[in-house]
């Protein structure tokens, strides 16, 4: 049993004991592992899985460092009381919330350990450093000490937050503290603090139409109230939004590219969305997930980069630039609510491993984020014109390629009439990835565009080859 529950894959680019991590938290979520329930022995489980003893102990210690699992001396490793409290919260926020079948079926892509043909959101796992991260991460290991077993600071590990508040000022022209930033376990944790530390249920914000249909869900179900604000060329209509919900408590926005359009937020609407949320005490959250990758002149600053009255929750992820596994991600505040969060972290618990944070700390620090970060962008110049060349040659007179300047995903439309849902549904049949338009909006409006993924496309033929499968499902909704 222990190995069905537990199995690793030693071909997959996820280290192991991230691996073994991950499949304790799923084991938890899904009620096969319950509350004070003993875990094997490092020793027994390493034999059962044949794996390193020092694999499997720093699997435990990263679960021992978020309260997921005790040790009782002799008695043994448990899993910790809150475990099934934390299942139980799961269940308060999901009821009466109706699921599309298309966001249904995009959300699943996001479980999977294969990287699907044009799946949208998954950097080239195979251009990353991962020999470099594995030496970063043994050497923090090995200087690991005593002291830093206890809990964990609520905001994150105080290097890591240095380090990212040097890298924001330069590329992103957020000045802030290292005070000011707080570290999470992914997106959708970030907006968690953020809602719980400023809103309450039944709160009117505004998304983006069409937007990110995760973090869409996500506020959903904590219990917003959700108005889709059209966007268009320049990005989210900030006329309409004033016009159709003034008050509004906030707007959660992508402004250098916009999800999933890849439209750029203008100067103009910047600015008129800055003084709306002054004038009414709102607060705007910008999404900046993917920035780093702009093919087109320099990256534009942030939208807090002009956030003169301090409106702007800033949020940025790890996971897009280096890996998603990694869960990682965190948001910068204004000073004057840094105590309000703080306090807020402080009940949810939940951050990144500490290890992680270190090891993330390192290579940022060290130089290997930003030399990473130049050789993805120009990796992806490339592999975004193999598809837009193949995309020209095998569907000519099928589908015009949208011009983008930035992003990791191609927007193409249909261009004869055909339907994108139909299209979708049958390439993702087939197990392609692309998504639909569609399934990123709130209202029932029915587009004819969908989106490709370029970022694992490694050659002109791979692209080539991926569009001539696609061809064959678009042929089969004929």
């Amino acid at each position: 049993m222990v190995s069905n529950i537990f199995k690793v894959d030693s071909t997959l680019n996820e280290p192991l004991y991230m691996q073994l991590y991950h499949r304790f938290r799923d084991a938890i979520d899904s009620g096969q592992l319950l509350a004070e329930q003993r875990v094997p022995s490092i020793r027994a489980l390493a034999s059962e899985l044949n794996l390193a003893r020092g694999t499997v102990e720093l699997t435990y210690q990263l679960l021992i460092s978020e309260g997921i699992l005790i040790g009782r001396g002799a008695k043994g490793t448990f899993i910790a009381p809150m475990a099934n409290c934390l299942r139980n919260k799961k269940s308060i926020i999901t009821p009466n919330f109706n699921q599309d079948t298309h966001n249904a079926q995009v959300t699943s892509f996001y479980h999977e350990n294969e990287v699907l043909p044009f799946q949208l959101g998954i950097p080239a796992l195979d251009a990353f450093p991962l020999t470099l991260w594995n030496r970063l991460m043994h050497r923090v290991l090995r200087n690991t000490e005593s002291v830093q077993l206890g809990y964990p600071d609520p905001q994150g590990f105080i290097g890591l937050r240095e380090a990212l508040a040097s890298y924001l000022a330069v590329s992103r022209g957020v000045v802030c503290s290292p005070e000011q930033i707080f570290i999470s376990s992914g997106y959708r944790a970030s907006l968690l603090l953020i809602l719980r530390s400023l809103f309450q249920e039944g709160d009117v914000g505004w998304f983006e139409e069409p937007g990110y249909h995760i973090a869409r869900e996500f506020l959903q179900k904590m219990g917003m109230i959700l108005v889709p604000i059209d966007v268009d060329a320049e990005g989210i209509n900030v006329h309409l939004g004033n016009k159709t919900a003034a008050k509004a408590k906030f707007a959660l926005v992508t402004p250098t590219h916009q999800s999933p359009t890849n439209v750029t937020l203008s100067l103009e609407r910047r600015m008129d969305l800055l003084k709306w949320a002054n004038e009414h005490k709102s607060w705007v959250i910008e999404d900046d997930y993917d920035s780093e990758f702009r093919y087109l002149g320099r990256p534009i600053p942030a939208l807090k980069n002009l956030d003169n009255d301090n409106r702007v929750i800033y949020c940025g992820t790890l996971s897009k630039a280096l890996f998603p596994s990694l869960r990682l991600s965190y948001m910068v505040v204004p000073t004057h609510q840094v105590a309000r969060f703080k306090s807020t972290a402080q009940q949810l618990g939940g951050n990144s491993p500490i290890w992680t944070q270190q090891v993330s700390q390192l290579f940022i620090q060290e130089g290997h984020f930003s030399r990473h970060l130049r050789k993805m962008r120009n990796l992806y110049r490339q592999r975004r014109q193999y598809l837009i060349d193949a995309i020209n040659q095998v569907f000519a007179d099928i589908l015009f390629v949208h011009q983008q300047s930035g992003g990791m995903h191609i927007v193409a439309e249909l261009i004869n009439g055909q339907s994108s849902e139909r299209f979708v549904k049958q390439a993702n049949r087939q197990g392609i990835g692309i998504q639909s338009l569609t399934s990123w909006m709130q209202s029932n409006h029915s587009t004819q565009i969908i989106l490709l993924g370029f970022t694992n496309i490694k050659s002109a033929q791979d692209a080539f080859e991926l569009c001539l499968k696609l061809k064959n499902c678009y042929f089969l909704t004929q």
